[in-house]
């Protein structure tokens, strides 16, 4: 499926397989440090990117950003983002697309460090989709969570405590978590059920 997926965008936005690519990617998403960000969330991304394509503005190179953005994952590294940012940049370069594309995928793969305000609409997309974990049924949240701690196994817990919770109570401070009246319908409520379950956990 996710071969057929790679292959299909390829075409579409006119490069050749890039089999290579597409072999590296999956290793990375493979690597044993991974609990969550995995293939199974580079999957779980991508179909639900396929329930409102329709609504991206540049609905190829916001599919090939959610192929990127996870591509380089290191737990204790603040420039996981920027590392897979560099690489789908330079994946992009070396297939003669332009500069103005890579800057684009570039901008989408930033906007999952969820630190700041995504401006465009398809930023907020690569947002939405990101963050959709956040409102997953009860069972899949906790499994979710238990995933995140295994990543980051080797930090103390009352570290991780504090630190999540600072994390978890930044979302719950939005407005909204999610920009998309999409998300926001399927999602919001019980992502915020989600998130004040686990900061009354920990």
């Amino acid at each position: 499926m996710l071969l057929y997926r790679w292959e299909k965008l390829m075409s579409n936005i006119g490069l050749s397989k890039n089999l290579d690519t597409y072999s590296a990617l999956i290793n990375a998403y493979s690597e044993k440090q991974r609990f969550y960000h995995d293939l199974s969330h580079l999957s779980t991304v991508l179909e639900c990117f396929d329930q409102l394509e329709n609504m991206a503005d540049e609905k190829h190179l916001v599919e090939l950003a959610l192929w990127f953005h996870d591509a380089i994952y290191q737990p204790f590294s603040k420039g996981n983002e920027n590392k897979s940012a560099d690489w789908a940049c330079h994946f992009l370069e070396i297939n003669g697309v332009n500069h103005e594309a890579q800057e684009y995928v570039r901008e989408l793969i930033m906007a999952t460090c969820h630190s700041g305000q995504a401006e465009s609409n398809d930023q907020k997309m690569v947002v939405d989709i990101d963050l959709s974990i956040l409102g997953a049924d009860k069972h899949r949240y906790k499994k979710y969570t238990e995933a995140v701690r295994r990543e980051y196994a080797q930090v103390p817990g009352l570290i991780y405590q504090r630190k999540r919770k600072a994390l978890l109570n930044d979302f719950l401070a939005r407005e909204r978590i999610y920009h998309f009246d999409y998300f926001s319908q399927k999602f919001e409520s019980q992502a915020r059920r989600n998130l004040k379950g686990e900061i009354n956990s920990l």
